[in-house]
């Protein structure tokens, strides 16, 4: 772990296990922080966070811009650090890699440009000759709480976006794949942040726990369950800390009767099963099909899946990768057993090997079952016909997710009709939903999330905007 600037072992030892899920041998044991190990981090990140808040905008560019290019030089050794913790395909983790430095880089010109506003007052009686002006100020210390299915990715937007700012930043790196950011933190420090400024604290929930209780803790940036959002909401109210959270999706896609049968499987398809092993918020989820078009593009579907390469991902020939663990795969398992209990039927896949889970189809799935209600991940794919659009918008909203929808039509008119009615962060057209461009705003309502995520957007979130109003000083000097 990293705290106070040295690379350290829990105050008491305890070590976990990092396990390649493709094969289920450990890759090395790191330390589990204790309580006291995280009030020691806090501490530090105190006088971190006075030193960055001091610490000018062209040197939080150098300093970022700097790891980006180390994360480029070490792209294809990071991707396959990541490949062996994480189980995603090596295409896949060497691509997120290079994601990451681009929004390192991305930061880092964000942080020469976190413009204040002036207020003209004339438009108030008595204030005609008073001018108020705004600037933006970090909050403090940030304790970033990454997941585990894009972890580097989703942690250089926590870190990038809270050091962009003058923040100091705690990261709390998932438990089954800590070490790519483990490795890219040491570039951090040898890019010259203050001592304190960035700290890692590996370990499980009981840290994150603490963290969210800490009093010197200003903000909470979390990815993760909609479970684990609505627990740290609770507890983070105690100290009133910003939270902002991006949780679980159970995103639709709806395919009209005009949509190109063959694009529309293959985005399916990418969108499901071969992007991050259906471990993904905003994965398609949940399928809405007009009838007319339900069994050729059903046709089409299964035949693809059928030619799809469950193995060791990193082989560059494998389609699909094994889920984080066993417990993963199993939760997935049980959700498709239940899916046949309540009427579904599995057309393709449908079978786990140990931490695998074969790319299934699932047809004969209606609201009111978990497979249309929760959701799942992992590489299920439901199908669901309708007969009207404004049928399929209506089971596109039956969700208390909304992060994003996607529909497949070339009608202008039904592609404004789907933005305005459905109740999501965004709405993609012909295209699947599980992408996510680093300088849009990213984030969902209802139980998907709070607030949105971005290089154009985590900058507000993570600071504050304070006012200076100058009274008369465009009044008449004696």
């Amino acid at each position: 772990m990293l705290i106070n600037g040295s690379w350290t072992s829990a105050s008491d030892g305890l070590t976990d296990a990092v396990i390649n899920p493709a094969t289920n041998i450990e890759i090395k044991q790191v330390p589990r922080a204790s309580v006291e190990d995280v009030a020691r981090a806090v501490q530090a990140a105190q006088q971190g966070a006075q030193l960055m808040a001091a610490l000018p905008a062209y040197r939080r560019y150098e300093i970022l811009e700097a790891v980006a290019r180390h994360i480029e030089t070490k792209q294809t050794e990071l991707g396959h650090l990541l490949c062996s913790e994480n189980g995603k395909r090596i295409g896949e983790t060497t691509s997120e890699v290079g994601v990451a430095a681009r929004i390192f880089r991305g930061y880092a010109e964000e942080a020469k440009r976190m413009f204040g506003r002036s207020f003209p007052l004339d438009s108030i009686p008595d204030r005609e000759t008073s001018l108020a002006i705004t600037t933006r100020k970090p909050l403090g210390v940030i304790a970033a709480i990454v997941p585990f299915n894009y972890p580097v990715e989703l942690w250089s937007h926590k870190v990038a976006g809270g050091l962009a700012a003058g923040n100091a930043v705690i990261t709390k790196p998932p438990e089954d794949c800590p070490l790519t950011i483990i490795e890219i933190s040491r570039y951090l420090e040898e890019a010259g942040l203050p001592r304190g400024v960035h700290q890692v604290l590996t370990g499980g929930r009981d840290v994150g726990e603490a963290l969210v209780r800490a009093e010197g803790v200003h903000m909470i940036a979390m990815t993760g369950s909609t479970v684990a959002g609505r627990q740290i909401l609770e507890v983070a109210a105690a100290t009133l800390k910003k939270v902002h959270l991006e949780l679980g999706g159970n995103d639709a896609t709806i395919i009209c009767a005009d949509a190109d049968i063959d694009k529309s499987a293959d985005a399916l398809i990418a969108g499901r099963f071969t992007s991050g092993n259906g471990q993904i918020c905003c994965a398609v989820k949940r399928v809405l099909i007009d009838r007319s078009i339900f069994q050729p593009l059903l046709d089409a579907l299964v035949a693809k899946t059928k030619m799809l390469k469950l193995g060791d991902p990193m082989d560059t020939a494998t389609d699909v990768g094994p889920l984080i663990n066993r417990r993963g795969a199993e939760k997935v398992e049980a959700q498709v057993r239940q899916a046949m209990t309540d009427g579904a039927t599995i057309v393709t896949g449908g079978k786990r090997h140990e931490n695998f889970f074969e790319p299934t189809i699932l047809t004969g799935v209606t609201p009111g079952t978990p497979a249309f209600d929760d959701e799942t991940f992992g590489p299920v794919l439901p199908l669901i016909p309708f007969d009207t659009f404004e049928e399929a918008l209506e089971l596109a909203n039956d969700s208390p997710f909304g992060l994003q929808a996607a529909i497949f039509t070339q009608d202008l008119g039904r592609v404004m009709r789907a933005y305005s009615v459905l109740d999501v962060g965004t709405v993609v057209v012909n295209h699947t939903t599980a992408v996510r461009v680093e300088t849009l705003p990213f984030g969902g309502n209802k139980w998907s999330g709070n607030g949105r995520e971005g290089i154009h957007d985590t900058l507000n979130q993570m600071t504050r905007e304070k006012t200076l109003l100058l009274h008369n000083v465009f009044g008449v000097v004696s």
